[in-house]
């Protein structure tokens, strides 16, 4: 019984209560306890007060929506192109992404102000049903190597460095259905202060063209390379991969096996850079291997790490029994490394003018198309069976 039909109920026995004998009113009490489920003091009070008023209080009227479909529409498409992001990564890249916004979207004014204001819990308010429409989870895979291992010291501290160059290295595999044969596997480096990521294609596991690919990202990174961390796996615990380093001066270590903590940070961006963008389809050929280097080495890379926030762990903080983790603001690895100590100013000028000089929804097409180029080249017959193919792709 709703409160609005219990108090209707009081309303229609309390005349006929208040006038009935002493054995009236316990028959009466007994049936509004039964029926309302009151406690029996309660009921007597209520009998006994005064009648209750026959005013209905009036529901509170809902606040109508701050942002209309206008705004909404909006952050969706800025959502889109930007990958999907988190709202509070979302909410930080668009300050930074305002002038192209302007430019794609013909905002009003009132339509600017809003954007600026919104907050990410907003945001996810607002975004909430286009979310529940992209729904989708897909797994990763590494698989360990045992050469060399006691030649390369094992790294089990956590990466408190000051500093960009000391990075975590990890190859992902695309081999869809089937480990047998050659197949492409992505080689992925993120640099544990800045968070800025490079990405490679290769064919197959083999030691050199591993080191190939190592040295040609060495030579795009924005600062110095100093320390690499990997896993266990024999692409990484080998004699060229060793030299190589040692030549450079480069720290070269290695996690503990069967602890993926240890390569935290790589294996997150194995997720967010390569598996989320490619899926688990196989890709074999040539081809396919020259094209997933045409996406990485120029559109790709510069949307990641010039136009996309990231958020960082700072520190944890154990609070009684429970460790609460503590994030730094949303960044972009461009932001952090113009930041970091020993940038170069003729450098940090040079990223800082070809941020300027590029619109992300046009690198977002552009990734877009090289993307369905690279669809095509998979290899059907060893591929998982093919389904919608935006359940693995992103749409910008």
């Amino acid at each position: 019984m709703s409160y609005q039909t219990r108090r209707e109920y009081l309303l229609s026995i309390h005349g006929r209560y208040r006038r009935a004998k002493r054995k009236q009113k316990q028959v009466i009490l007994n049936e509004f306890c039964a029926n309302t489920g009151y406690n029996r003091k309660y009921a007597i009070r209520l009998l006994n007060g005064p009648p209750p008023s026959r005013v209905v209080r009036s529901q509170r009227r809902p606040r109508p929506p701050s942002y209309g479909p206008g705004v909404v529409s909006v952050l969706a498409g800025v959502w889109e192109a930007a990958g999907y992001p988190w709202s509070v990564r979302l909410k930080a890249l668009l300050p930074l992404w305002m002038p192209w916004i302007k430019l794609h979207f013909h905002l009003s004014p009132v339509t600017e102000r809003q954007l600026e204001q919104i907050s990410a819990r907003q945001i996810d308010r607002r975004l909430r049903a286009h979310k529940q429409r992209l729904k989708r989870r897909f797994y990763g895979r590494t698989k360990p190597g045992s050469l060399l291992k006691h030649q390369i010291p094992i790294k089990t501290d956590s990466w408190n460095v000051r500093a960009a160059g000391f990075v975590e290295v990890d190859l992902v595999s695309h081999s869809g259905n089937s480990a047998s044969g050659e197949f492409a596997y992505s080689l992925n480096l993120t640099d544990i202060h800045t968070t800025w990521t490079e990405t490679r294609a290769v064919r197959g596991k083999g030691q050199r063209a591993v080191v190939q690919a190592l040295n040609e990202m060495r030579g795009t990174l924005p600062f110095r390379l100093l320390g690499i961390d990997s896993d266990n796996g024999s692409e990484f615990i080998n004699w060229h991969l060793g030299r190589w380093c040692a030549r450079r001066g480069i720290q070269f270590t290695r996690g503990r096996p069967y602890k993926k903590d240890d390569n935290a940070h790589i294996e997150q961006k194995n997720w967010t850079h390569v598996r989320k963008l490619l899926g688990w389809d196989r890709y074999d050929t040539p081809q396919a291997v020259e094209a997933l280097n045409d996406l990485y080495r120029n559109e790709l890379r510069l949307w990641l790490n010039l136009f996309l926030p990231s958020v960082k762990l700072e520190r944890k903080v154990r609070v009684g029994s429970r460790l609460c983790r503590r994030y730094g603001p949303a960044r972009t690895p461009l932001d952090r490394v113009l930041t970091s100590p020993g940038m170069e100013a003729r450098r940090a000028a040079e990223l800082q003018a070809l941020r300027q000089s590029l619109d992300p929804f046009e690198l977002a097409r552009t990734i877009e198309g090289k993307l369905q180029h690279i669809y095509a080249l998979a290899d059907r017959r060893l591929s998982p069976k093919p389904s919608n193919r935006s359940s693995h792709s992103v749409t910008f």
